[in-house]
């Protein structure tokens, strides 16, 4: 690109003036630090364990149960519990390939609606006390808190729906199902998420059960203040609204629960203005069912890497079911795939583009707060805007660049505010530079993590145009990457 001509500016000298001593200068640069306006927060905010529950982005889920044994993916009660016998159990196994899988967490299906409980509870007669798997004193969910201690964290699925007990259907299972929480919380934990399942009495004939939700959830707030809790809305995370593994592309972590209502109409994509912040968490099986079937096999990393971008990539939590075999042990063609999918993920992003630019913005807040920042990866430094809901952010490189997937961050501890942005790139055959801007992108949400994919461009110079926020923007990442490489 041609060169703009450069014009030299000719003016008179400036009169002499004292010069002041360092120390004051000092002073005054301290004084000037301190009257920028640090950045309030803005509606309502995730707490601590939200934060860093999204920051683990990408989790396991195991479906292990009577219905690995019996084929089913929802078990009648009725089985018999001799069904359940793995011949090689080993949860270590379990550990292991999440970690290689670079998931930070595993959430287990300690109960699922069959009633069968992985441990031996006092309140079901329908639990591996009554197997003959290792004498009935087997306890697959002590063996799993055990093999994650110290690796990954530990999360349980609860199921509410009982399809065994004989007080579900009435006003008493409330109580046997809050006896059960405190068994597995008091005895097993602490979780980084408790999952609730929004089932209840599908199916013909099926019993209804008025699930006594604030119940449930002050259980487990007391016991474990810093889990997470997931069910279709909330409060800690909400359901994506499919199981198919994709987010909408607006993804409002807040939402409004109009009394407790379960409905999940809005879940899909939050609400601009949402009265509490309950971030959506994608799950989907890395298989057509979620327990384990002998003639079903896993999805290619072409379909994982779509569900990546769809789900982390448009500010959800990505939960990946791997359900284990009949002996135990997630097989060998979902570890693989796992691993593929992870070296995937590890060359598409090892090499951030942006950190080659000169990083600037349209509105100053102040040093502390300046463009560059954009660029350090450390999670609690962001760039603020001092505007009033818009503002520009310009990448400027030496050197063209090639991309085709950009990444943003919001810093989702302050609160979420980007309602609309677009992405432009500049023309390298346009001389003229106030009308060679092209658009390459235009998005709606930000939230924790955005991924944009767009047609591979080369250019000197990108704007980020945010031309619709509820607040001040604030964002802690910028990057940019080349998935052809």
């Amino acid at each position: 690109m041609a060169k703009a001509a450069t014009t030299t500016i000719v003016t008179k000298p400036a009169p002499m003036r004292k010069l002041l001593p360092i120390t004051s200068i000092s002073l005054l640069v301290l004084a000037a630090s301190c009257t920028v306006q640090e950045p309030a927060p803005f509606g309502v905010l995730p707490t601590k364990a939200q934060v860093e529950w999204q920051k683990n982005e990408y989790t396991m889920f195991v479906h292990f149960g009577p219905n690995t044994f019996t084929g089913m993916e929802w078990g009648s009660g009725t089985e018999s519990a001799e069904v359940f016998n793995p011949s090689s159990l080993d949860c270590r196994q379990w550990v292991e390939v999440a970690e290689q899988a670079g998931m930070k967490g595993i959430i287990i299906t300690a109960k699922h609606h069959d009633g069968f409980c992985l441990w031996p509870s006092k309140y079901s007669t329908h639990t591996v006390a009554q197997t003959t798997w290792r004498g009935g004193k087997g306890n697959p969910l002590r063996e799993f808190v055990e093999a994650c201690r110290g690796r990954v964290a530990a999360g349980v699925y609860i199921s509410p729906w009982d399809r065994n007990h004989p007080t579900y259907g009435t006003p008493q299972y409330n109580e046997v199902f809050v006896n059960t929480l405190k068994e597995v919380h008091q005895n097993y934990g602490p979780f980084f998420e408790q999952w609730f399942d929004g089932a209840c009495g599908e199916g013909p004939n099926g019993r209804k059960q008025e699930y006594d939700w604030p119940l449930f959830n002050n259980t487990i707030a007391q016991l474990n203040p810093n889990a997470v809790i997931f069910s279709d809305v909330g409060p800690g995370c909400r359901w994506v609204g499919n199981e198919r593994g994709y987010a909408d592309e607006t993804n409002w972590s807040p939402i409004t629960i109009a009394n407790g209502a379960r409905s999940t109409d809005k879940a899909p994509c939050g609400m601009q203005n949402g009265a509490e912040w309950i971030p959506a968490e994608v799950d989907v099986s890395i298989r057509p069912g979620w327990f384990w079937h002998a003639n079903e096999h896993p999805k290619s990393v072409e379909e994982l890497m779509e569900i990546y971008f769809n789900s982390v990539g448009r500010n959800g939590l990505l939960l990946l079911n791997v359900p284990p075999d009949a002996r135990g042990l997630i097989p060998a063609e979902d570890s693989l795939r796992l691993v593929e999918f992870r070296a995937e993920r590890d060359r598409i992003f090892a090499h951030d583009l942006a950190q080659y630019a000169k990083v600037r913005a349209a509105h100053l807040r102040g040093k502390r707060y300046s463009a560059h920042q954009l660029l350090d990866t450390a999670y609690h430094t962001y760039w603020a805007s001092n505007g009033d809901g818009t503002d520009t952010i310009y990448l400027d490189f030496d050197q063209s660049v090639k991309f085709d997937l950009l990444m943003l961050q919001e810093y989702i501890p302050l609160g979420q505010r980007v309602a609309h942005f677009k992405v432009e790139v500049h023309d390298l055959v346009n001389e003229d530079p106030q009308s060679c801007w092209i658009p390459w992108c235009e998005g709606t949400t930000i939230g924790y993590k955005r991924l944009l994919r767009g047609k591979l461009v080369e250019t000197e110079h990108l704007r980020i145009i945010i031309d619709s926020a509820l607040a001040a923007p604030i964002l802690n990442r910028v990057a940019l990457y080349n998935t052809t490489r």
